[in-house]
């Protein structure tokens, strides 16, 4: 994978710089503080976003914000609302901090609001996005934890295509409210004709769509697919396991619950690490630290699970080379 490891390592060094060890945080003061969360794709029924949630609440508490007591902490998931609606509502309650997750949310919430400190978890490219002007000095109100750079979506292809090597075409799952997705798409599309693929892109504009067009894409045998991150996929997470496995289509995905619950293949980094480091950033912007003052953070180890249930439902054989790459495998 085609990565800047000058900059990752960059990223790595400031930004480890910036956090220090819990237990010699002091106390911060009594008067209470807002934070307005948005995670956005999980639902309030979702373990895996529960699990998030839980891992930011408790690391803010290791460094003194109890909530009820000096902070209060308003989760604001998704449901019947539309995102623009809850994100304006998060920015009307005036917070002194907001904690957002995803692209096509950032997006909005960069919209809505330029002046509210703002730490963001799970959003690809943030540079070129135009959330932040860069990694190490993000400018603005805003920085946090970047999900995949741009090149993630030829080393995807990569990894499908060696764990399905009969796939001859792939699709990917691009949705319009997300431009990084173009990104994605187009490294895929470099690295295909050295792996004897043929690259197209489903373009979905919402959630609905995503099952009639891969029904239309699997009538043609030898395709795999490539799923994005987004939150519809990840709130789909189970129909797009199903619907992949009925149809015979291999898939690769970028986070390993898709794996864990059945799906063939994950490629992605450690979500819940990003929310702790996320209470971290907001605890220092409670504290007084301005975003433009801390460095986004790049992930600098990504994992590989392999579902070996799934893969021999679909008639694969994984490599032993691959499977000793991997950080999980699922028999």
């Amino acid at each position: 994978m085609a990565v800047d490891m000058k900059r990752r390592e960059f990223i790595s060094i400031v930004g480890g710089a910036t956090m220090w060890p819990l237990a010699v945080r002091a106390q911060p003061s009594e008067k209470m503080r807002r934070v307005g969360v948005l995670p956005t794709g999980y639902r309030q029924t979702d373990p895996e976003g529960q699990a998030r949630i839980a891992a930011f609440r408790d690391t803010l508490g290791r460094l003194g914000w109890t909530d009820g007591r000096n902070v209060r902490v308003d989760v604001r998931w998704p449901g019947d609302e539309s995102d623009r609606i809850r994100i304006a509502a998060v920015v009307d309650s005036a917070p002194d901090a907001i904690l957002i997750s995803g692209n096509a949310a950032m997006a909005i919430l960069q919209e809505l609001n330029k002046t509210t400190s703002t730490v963001f978890v799970q959003v690809s490219d943030p540079v070129g996005g135009g959330f932040v002007k860069s990694l190490s000095r993000p400018d603005g109100n805003l920085t946090g934890f970047q999900n995949f750079e741009p090149s993630m979506g030829g080393k995807w292809l990569g990894l499908l295509k060696e764990v399905a090597p009969t796939v001859m075409r792939a699709a990917v799952l691009v949705f319009s409210d997300t431009p990084v997705h173009l990104e994605f798409l187009r490294a895929a599309e470099a690295v295909a004709p050295s792996l004897g693929v043929q690259v197209s892109a489903i373009s979905v504009r919402d959630s609905h769509e995503v099952e009639r067009d891969i029904l239309r894409f699997a009538d043609s045998p030898n395709g795999g697919l490539v799923v994005l991150p987004h939150p519809a996929n990840i709130n789909n997470r189970a129909l797009l396991v199903e619907l992949t496995a009925r149809l015979g289509v291999p898939a690769i995905y970028p986070f390993n619950y898709f794996a864990t619950s059945g799906g063939l293949i994950s490629y992605g980094f450690d979500q819940i690490e990003q929310w702790r480091g996320a209470a971290g950033y907001v605890d220092r912007i409670l504290r007084g630290t301005k975003p433009a003052d801390l460095p986004v953070q790049a992930p600098t180890k990504y994992e590989l699970v392999v579902n070996l249930k799934a893969a021999r439902a679909l008639g694969l054989t994984i490599s032993p080379s691959l499977l000793a790459t991997a950080v999980q495998v699922i028999e």
